[in-house]
């Protein structure tokens, strides 16, 4: 033991509780600062405390004042802490954006056909319709012309739409970031959708696989199928598809129908002045085309130009002279006569092929020389009297004696109203339809000479009564036809029964149903025009029935035969004296009847005019060995005109169009139209003057076949001027007859 140390003093252990506070101290951190108890520390205890000797309390460290290093090491620790936040959750959001984008493109490529099973689809058939001639009269369908390579095309032809729709086609794969990126910025300074970003390769896409519904799936369909056709074909054939499948306004698909379209040319032939209108016109097909807005064409084609020479693909003299002295030979609208013809086309395809699946060629009877004549005879003649007379439609069918329809005209302007009147209106054709009673007549036995009454009658409480209240006694058949008495036709039909006057119409082709009762002579039930010409055509070939027709082949563009007209079995429907006894009939109404303005310079011709209730219906019908052409005009609301009767207009209408289409063609006589019943005496005989000889109404004996002198009254008038068969529908249904 060593001296001057003191002794140790045992420590014994402890445990449990004494032993866990056995090292419990307070410490001077542990107290509350600032207090008035707490005791000032010495300069001694603080000599000792840097001597390092021990004391009760340990010595508590001097905090360093605020704001200054410790403020610095918390806003180092948050400004540590806040960067790397930002990075985390930043890589956090783009793996999750990636993520929805993958989900995106999987989703949207699960709603798109298999992607190995998509094909550049067929174009949508078309139809064309030729003339007699083979030139085109029109197209139906959507108007798709033929597919043109792009090495065919001018060079400035596809480099416009690049300029205008594609500037970086060549240098993006279908989608173009770039482009888009701009788009979205011009719309952002625009305050609005001024600018898209769509490829071409896009809009190709969209054309051949998707509707063109604005949707943001629809844009995401588009713009996969823009990569899948990138991968699957060059930059070149995707342009040639483009070209010839994008949609240029007016049912026109391609630059080449677009081209024949508008400017009557392949788009193998257009200027850089027809290129850029052709390339302006895909941004707003409806509303730039040239042939309805041909100023908004033009200044979206010099913004064309301008893109073009900023692309250098032009010059910039070339732009300016484009500009300036712009060569567009635009053709106009649609609204041509010949499209009544295209519609009734279209009516009777199925029935003849079928449902097509590809483009077809229809080869027509149409003659378009006479098309264009029929057209400006109803057109002109409407211009020049529609006020005076209150008629605003008219109506026109010609047709060879065999049923091939030359010319038809079903309204005067298609634009206007595409409904025909010659095929599917019907009304009333009034004394037109007398042919049919009294070929009736004469099959029952009598003649052109056989006299009847024209005197006042009464069926059943119904006085019919001619125009001027006056009748000329008794008359030879072909006298009262030629002058259309119309007391002599009643008579007539009721003599040989209605309903034998309706099998005979029938017989000659009538379709529509016809009511058997007394006014049927009085042609009281409804035909259309076109079933009416036909009806009246075996008398021009001899007693043959016909089948209105216009279609005589159909073929596939590649030439593949679908349909050719066979020649139908010639059914007799007329023995051939009755159709001489008729044609002579009807010639006397040419000659001295109602229809004396109508005439052919050197062609004997035949016909008869007709007028419904309240001058409601002006007709006439005439023919010769070459044509029978049909004319009707009236209102579409069957509203009465101001006393428009057959002998007038529809006259001056037909005899402008038989004069042009009889033009060098050689004469013909009517078939078995000599007869020896003296009418070359009738003209002359109907001249004569004296008062008329009252007479009993009911039927006369025949004659015994001599010729017998006209009925004579002073100032005879024929229907053309005193509207007879009008005034006495008038006075049939009118309120106060």
């Amino acid at each position: 033991m060593a001296w001057g140390k003191k002794k140790a003093g045992r420590k014994e252990p402890l445990f449990g509780l004494p032993a866990a506070l056995a090292d419990l101290r307070l410490t001077a951190a542990d107290r509350i600062p600032g207090g008035e108890d707490t005791p000032k520390r010495s300069a001694k205890s603080s000599a000792k405390r840097k001597a390092g000797e021990s004391d009760e309390e340990p010595p508590r460290e001097r905090k360093a004042p605020a704001g200054r290093s410790g403020a610095k090491r918390r806003s180092k620790a948050r400004g540590g802490f806040g960067l790397g936040r930002l990075v985390y959750w930043g890589a956090v959001l783009s793996l999750w954006g990636v993520i929805a984008v993958i989900g995106v493109v999987i989703y949207v490529g699960a709603h798109l056909p298999p992607i190995q099973s998509l094909e550049i689809p067929k174009r949508p058939p078309t139809i064309q319709i030729v003339g007699l001639d083979g030139s085109m009269l029109a197209q139906r369908g959507e108007m798709a012309g033929a597919n043109v390579a792009l090495k065919d095309l001018p060079p400035y032809l596809p480099k416009a739409f690049i300029a205008i729709e594609d500037r970086r086609f060549y240098s993006h794969f279908g989608i173009d970031p770039v482009g888009i990126l701009r788009a979205l910025v011009t719309n952002l300074l625009h305050r609005g959708v001024s600018q898209g970003g769509s490829t071409l390769t896009q809009q190709l896409a969209k054309n051949l696989f998707l509707t063109q519904e604005r949707t943001m799936a629809r844009k995401l369909q588009e713009a996969e199928l823009a990569i899948w056709l990138e991968r699957k074909h060059s930059k070149n054939e995707i342009l040639e598809l483009y070209l010839n499948r994008v949609y240029f306004g007016s049912g026109a698909y391609g630059v080449e129908a677009a081209a024949q379209k508008y400017f009557g040319k392949s788009a193998k032939n257009v200027t850089v002045a027809e290129a850029a209108m052709l390339a302006g016109l895909v941004k707003s097909p409806s509303r730039l085309a040239p042939n309805r807005n041909p100023e908004g064409a033009e200044a979206r084609a010099q913004i064309v130009l301008a893109a073009m020479a900023d692309a250098k693909f032009i010059t910039d003299a070339q732009a300016q002279a484009s500009i300036g002295h712009p060569s567009y030979n635009v053709k106009p609208a649609g609204a041509g006569t010949i499209n009544y013809v295209a519609d009734w086309i279209g009516e009777v395809l199925d029935d003849l092929v079928g449902q097509i699946d590809e483009s077809i060629t229809v080869e027509t009877t149409i003659d378009p020389k006479l098309q264009s004549v029929a057209e400006a005879a109803i057109i002109d003649e409407l211009a020049a009297k529609s006020v005076k007379f209150n008629v605003s439609q008219g109506a026109l069918v010609a047709m060879t004696p065999d049923g091939a329809v030359r010319a038809m005209v079903g309204g005067r302007n298609y634009s206007d109203s595409q409904y025909n009147r010659a095929v599917t209106a019907k009304r009333q054709p009034g004394s037109s339809f007398k042919p049919f009673v009294y070929l009736t007549a004469l099959e029952q036995g009598l003649t052109p000479d056989t006299v009847r009454q024209d005197a006042p009658i009464e069926v059943r409480g119904w006085r019919p009564e001619n125009y001027t209240h006056e009748y000329f006694g008794a008359v030879t058949l072909t006298q009262a036809l030629a002058m259309s008495l119309n007391t002599v036709a009643i008579r007539l039909g009721l003599e040989v029964g209605p309903k034998n006057v309706v099998r005979t119409a029938h017989r000659l082709g009538i379709s529509s149903k016809l009511e058997p009762n007394a006014s049927i002579a009085l042609g009281t039930s409804e035909v259309s025009v076109v079933e009416l010409v036909g009806a009246y055509a075996p008398f021009a070939n001899g007693g043959f029935a016909v089948a209105p027709h216009v279609v005589t082949r159909i073929r596939t563009l590649s030439g593949k035969l679908l349909y050719m007209r066979q020649p139908e079995e010639r059914n007799q429907v007329i023995d051939p004296r009755y159709v001489g006894m008729m044609n002579a009939m009807m010639r006397e109404t040419l000659i001295s009847g109602t229809a004396r303005k109508a005439e052919i310079p050197g062609w004997p011709a035949a016909g008869k005019t007709g007028t419904s209730q309240d001058y409601r219906d002006a007709w006439f019908i005439g023919y010769t060995a070459n044509l029978v052409t049909g004319v009707w005009l009236g209102n579409d609301d069957n509203s009465p005109t101001k006393k428009a009767t057959g002998g007038g207009l529809p006259v001056e209408v037909w005899s402008r169009f038989m004069k042009t289409a009889h033009e060098g063609v050689p004469v013909a006589a009517l078939p078995n139209a000599q007869g020896n019943w003296g009418l070359s005496n009738l003209a002359q005989a109907a001249s004569q003057v004296s008062p008329p000889t009252p007479a009993a109404p009911g039927p006369a004996p025949a004659s015994a076949g001599g010729y017998r002198p006209p009925p004579t009254r002073a100032n005879v008038r024929p229907e053309a001027a005193a509207g007879l068969d009008g005034w006495l529908m008038d006075r049939l249904f009118g309120g106060n007859r």
